[in-house]
């Protein structure tokens, strides 16, 4: 039974609300680097001992598929207008015709009837930054054609004008998005006020509110954050100020920003280790890189390919850097879950999202400030390559649940 068409307009509202505020971090991202001489680390490579499954399905590539995406921007009205690409002009389709291939294996397609099967009766949290909500909005559209959502936001114990909650009444699914660009505690401090590069504070040891006061009743939570380190940070510890990145104040001990990135995961896996009575599923989703080309955001920088890099290609030093830094905190909270009887899984999408610079909304974005144009290589288009970030996702969801022994092996 589908939700009446108005309950698609009240999400589409509630969401475009948050657009000018999820838009920021793409103000402040640098342009391309000199590649890299070697390749990122695999996900063979992180110690995971499950035997369920020798496929690893973060190693492959990108091969032609004709039959192109799962839905379309008039088969999906939940597309916001920052990811629609399609209706704002692009004029390339084959972009949409690429689908991932793990060497040696597959990668099932999504099923949303399986998905929305395993999710009975379950709840499922996206923390972090804009392009985590991407993905949430990919996932949207992937169940579209099965059922729709109702906006509970303002059902929830701590409503937020940053966070959305859904609800698959069919079901019993919650979906929930938190808005934590830091995942820490943080708040604007630059005297002259909020603006896309301002001066901001992050209390590194002290998880933020947003998503630590409720993320314990969750099932399955998906982590991820990124471009919002490249601003200029103050960091506290214990209340004390104790360096900063790109402040520019003599008497601040200089961090980098990798500093405050590795923090705020140690802050938030030991949030989550520590919660009483949570039971959920940790995901971490990697570093998505960006693809600015030619300049900066805002001198001509742009992402105007319409084919995915060959593998020769090599992602740039500060990717592999952000990567390096959240994976090496990953592998201490999934060594620490096991003894604690808490799972903690992968989504090793870096390097394999670094390959398609074509597959970002460039120019054919609309924020929902018409007056600024800002060529978007940070964000995906919808279709897109950010839908195989949902068959990762329920790839080892069904992994998972496999281990546990509640999913049978041809499910």
């Amino acid at each position: 039974m589908r939700f009446h068409q108005t309950n698609c307009h009240k999400f589409l509202v509630s969401t475009l609300s948050l657009i000018f505020i999820t838009s920021i971090p793409l103000i402040l991202l640098k342009n391309s680097h000199p590649p890299l001489s070697s390749s990122l680390r695999r996900s063979t490579e992180l110690g995971d001992d499950d035997d369920t499954d020798k496929c690893d399905v973060f190693s492959g590539k990108w091969v032609i598929y004709p039959q192109g995406p799962y839905y379309t921007n008039e088969t999906c009205p939940l597309i916001i207008d920052q990811h629609n690409c399609m209706k704002f002009g692009r004029p390339d389709l084959q972009f949409m015709k690429w689908r991932w291939k793990p060497f040696g294996c597959e990668l099932p397609l999504f099923d949303a009837t399986q998905f929305l099967e395993i999710v009975r009766g379950k709840s499922m949290a996206f923390v972090g930054d804009s392009v985590g909500r991407n993905q949430m909005q990919s996932l949207l559209c992937l169940l579209a054609h099965v059922t729709y959502a109702k906006d509970i936001s303002n059902k929830s114990p701590s409503p937020s004008i940053y966070s959305i909650h859904l609800f698959y009444s069919e079901y019993n699914f919650t979906l929930s998005t938190f808005w934590s660009p830091f995942l820490v505690k943080y708040k604007d401090s630059d005297p002259e006020g909020h603006s896309f590069n301002s001066l901001m504070s992050l209390y590194l040891d002290e998880a933020d509110e947003e998503w630590a006061n409720e993320i314990k009743n969750f099932d399955y939570v998906i982590i991820s954050v990124g471009q919002w380190f490249f601003r200029p940070l103050l960091y506290y510890q214990d209340g004390q100020l104790i360096g900063c990145y790109k402040c520019n104040h003599n008497n601040i001990t200089s961090l980098t920003r990798y500093y405050g990135y590795k923090m705020a995961f140690q802050t938030t896996f030991k949030t989550l280790l520590s919660l009483e009575n949570y039971k959920g599923v940790t995901f971490l989703r990697t570093f998505s890189a960006d693809h600015f080309e030619n300049g900066d955001w805002n001198n001509g920088g742009s992402c105007d390919r319409t084919r995915p890099f060959t593998e020769e290609v090599k992602i740039e030093e500060y990717n592999k850097e952000f990567y390096m830094t959240q994976v090496e905190e990953f592998r201490k909270a999934k060594a620490e879950g096991i003894q604690n009887g808490l799972r903690f899984e992968l989504i090793n999408i870096t390097e394999i999202m670094w390959l398609r610079p074509d597959g970002h909304p460039n120019r054919y974005g609309h924020s929902m400030n018409r007056n600024v144009s800002v060529n978007d290589c940070v964000h995906w288009c919808l279709p897109g390559p950010i839908d195989t970030w949902n068959e990762f996702l329920v790839y080892l969801m069904k992994r998972e649940l496999l281990l546990r022994g509640k999913l049978k092996k041809n499910a």
